[in-house]
């Protein structure tokens, strides 16, 4: 189901949003995520949901303003929801948006990179600030959602189905061997 939503300053989507303050400093450390909306256009009739494909121009810093990577002196970066090939913040930031829009998201380091982070570029422990603008969405086809959600639910069923019949002709196999060998003997202590 597609879901219309005016223009909003935040985007509240299915995320919560909470800043803690930490004891000792006066930096707030982000918990969960955080997505504003800095553009949207006039007319947005399709937001993006998991399995469709998104190109995006990103950039992204870390909280004290450093550019970590950036696509804005490249080609926008191909994103398939849902198939992890961005950190989980960002891809979570991607759902629910249109063609057009931008978007400033706040990404806490469990959605990023985490405590080893990605040395030397990104320190552990570190959150993450992305500037997103969506250039093309492209919405899954019946096919693709075929491909997608079906295809490896029936893969899962035919493993064990496959697996049983291996099973069942190695055992017909053995259960039959042993009575071919005793034929053999037999007739040898006859010969004798």
């Amino acid at each position: 189901m597609r879901i219309r939503t005016g223009i909003a300053l935040i985007f509240l989507a299915a995320f919560t949003f909470v800043a803690a303050e930490d004891g000792d400093s006066s930096e707030s450390v982000i918990e969960q995520l955080v997505v504003e909306t800095l553009v949207k256009p006039e007319t947005c009739t399709v937001t993006s949901e998991m399995g469709d494909t998104l190109q995006i121009h990103y950039t992204g810093r870390l909280m004290d303003g450093k550019v970590i990577d950036t696509s804005l002196s490249r080609e926008p970066l191909v994103v398939e929801l849902g198939k992890r090939s961005v950190i989980t913040g960002l891809e979570q930031a991607l759902v629910g948006l249109c063609e057009g829009q931008k978007i400033k998201a706040t990404i806490p380091a469990h959605l990023a990179y985490g405590k080893r982070g990605y040395p030397p570029t990104i320190p552990g422990d570190s959150t993450l600030e992305f500037e997103v603008e969506v250039i093309s969405l492209s919405q899954q086809t019946p096919w693709q959602k075929i491909v997608n959600d079906i295809l490896p639910l029936l893969c899962l069923a035919l493993v064990p189905t496959l697996l049983g019949l291996v099973g069942l002709y190695l055992y017909n196999k053995a259960r039959a061997q042993p009575q071919g060998k005793k034929k053999s003997k037999d007739k040898k202590s006859k010969k004798k």
